[in-house]
């Protein structure tokens, strides 16, 4: 399945678009994700952190994610 990514603050950097398209296996989980995006993008593990947001909420790594899901990646924030 191919599943759009939003990509904010520096992630977008890293991906250098704000949208981008990811190719996945059906019924893949987050952590699935994490790992093919790091892949693909080594930058990623260089980040404090960041999470991944599935239809406007914070996922967990077991969550099983669709081509329907809106999936973004939320880079970490700072603030003073």
């Amino acid at each position: 399945m191919i599943l759009k990514i939003l990509a904010f603050g520096i992630t977008k950097d890293i991906f250098g678009t704000s949208e981008k398209e990811i190719e996945i296996h059906e019924g893949a989980s987050v952590k699935a994700l994490k790992e093919l995006l790091e892949k693909d993008f080594p930058e990623l593990k260089k980040l404090k952190s960041y999470f991944i947001a599935v239809d406007d909420e914070y996922a967990e790594d077991d969550q099983i994610i669709t081509v329907s899901n809106e999936i973004a990646i939320i880079p970490p924030v700072s603030g003073g």
